[in-house]
């Protein structure tokens, strides 16, 4: 169907995020399909896996640009030449400019592996060990001006076992992200159709 929602992922690295939500916008049913992926690292093994899968991709070296805007407003033109409805941040390692959020407002998901509001930003496998948390999990969310902070779309959540290091939450956090962000995008997509 034609009707489907375009949609743009920012990725940083591997992509597994990216791959699994393009893998699920191939079910002729998906109201989102995966138009573009931009990396802001030229060498992300993510731009490949999307070229495999037949996705259009852009590389954009962050390091060449004087600021963050800059850096988003090329990112813009990218998005606006390939239409681009919908974005999905997916291991997305920069944080996007004022001026960004703005020109995309509820139309920039991003996923957390925590349970926010808990653990903003980093290592947040460590942060629930630390704290002496019984579960944890992740978070798709509305990306807005703050960090890791736009409203809750989904969460899903796994206890914690004692024997539990952050790199074994790492795994197990990431097998519940792929599912999650793709029904999150279902929801999102399926949204936007009904407001046309």
């Amino acid at each position: 169907m034609s009707d489907r929602v375009r949609t743009a992922i920012l990725i940083s690295g591997r992509g597994s995020n990216m791959a699994a939500l393009a893998k699920a916008a191939e079910k002729p049913d998906f109201p989102a399909q995966i138009n573009l992926v931009i990396s802001n690292i030229p060498e992300a093994e993510g731009l490949q896996k999307a070229a495999d899968m037949g996705i259009p991709v852009a590389a954009l070296d962050h390091t060449h640009f004087n600021n963050r805007r800059t850096f988003d407003e090329e990112m813009q033109k990218h998005l606006l030449a390939n239409n681009i409805e919908l974005i999905c941040c997916a291991g997305y390692m920069r944080i996007l400019s004022p001026w960004f959020v703005s020109q995309w407002p509820d139309r920039i998901l991003n996923i957390h592996p925590s349970l926010l509001p808990k653990y903003k930003g980093l290592n947040t496998h460590q942060r629930a060990l630390d704290s002496g948390d019984k579960e944890h999990g992740c978070t798709v969310h509305f990306v807005n001006e703050a960090l890791d902070d736009g409203q809750i779309i989904d969460q899903k959540t796994i206890p914690i076992a004692p024997n539990d290091t952050s790199e074994s939450l790492a795994k197990k956090v990431l097998k519940l992200e792929y599912p999650l962000y793709s029904k999150s995008l279902y929801r999102v997509a399926k949204n936007i159709i009904a407001s046309k």
